[in-house]
């Protein structure tokens, strides 16, 4: 008889759940596809927000996604709530913002990671995943070059705490 892996959950929180968080869902979809893990963990992205509960990521923020490479097509905005905490191992803010949000609804016994997102990056100079949305075609490739480090660090991260 094999033993069954509990999948690892991973939950992406930004404001509004339409640039940062979508972006973070996508890519790290991705990079866990390509290396075949897809089966061991399991990504979500919300917002602090519930602004736009329902809506596609904004078209900047998907197009300049699909130009690296990555589909948000199928994402949807949903609101985080505080029964996320039952379900995701790693609950990852883009900003100290976001993250103060979410501690207000963390409950005394969650004992997985709630953290920036950037912890995980390579590059410790930046904390924050800048929000893009008042700014120019820049911004989102900022974000994105911030993410796909982020990304990479994460599931080296979760490849090595993994039981």
């Amino acid at each position: 008889m094999t033993k069954r892996i509990k999948k690892t959950a991973v939950m992406f929180v930004c404001l509004g759940n339409i640039c940062r968080s979508p972006t973070a869902h996508g890519v790290f979809a991705a990079l866990v596809d390509r290396v075949g893990l897809h089966d061991s963990i399991s990504i979500e992205s919300s917002g602090t927000s519930g602004w736009h509960i329902g809506e596609s990521p904004d078209s900047r923020s998907s197009q300049a996604a699909l130009q690296r490479g990555y589909d948000l097509s199928n994402l949807k905005g949903r609101a985080f709530s505080a029964e996320d905490f039952n379900h995701y191992d790693y609950i990852l803010t883009m900003d100290r913002a976001n993250l103060k949000a979410v501690q207000a609804l963390r409950p005394a016994g969650y004992v997985g990671e709630l953290a920036l997102f950037l912890d995980f990056s390579s590059s410790q100079q930046v904390t924050e995943v800048p929000d893009p949305y008042y700014g120019g075609a820049k911004g989102f490739d900022t974000v994105l070059d911030l993410v796909e480090d982020g990304c990479a660090g994460l599931l080296n991260h979760i490849k090595q705490h993994r039981s």
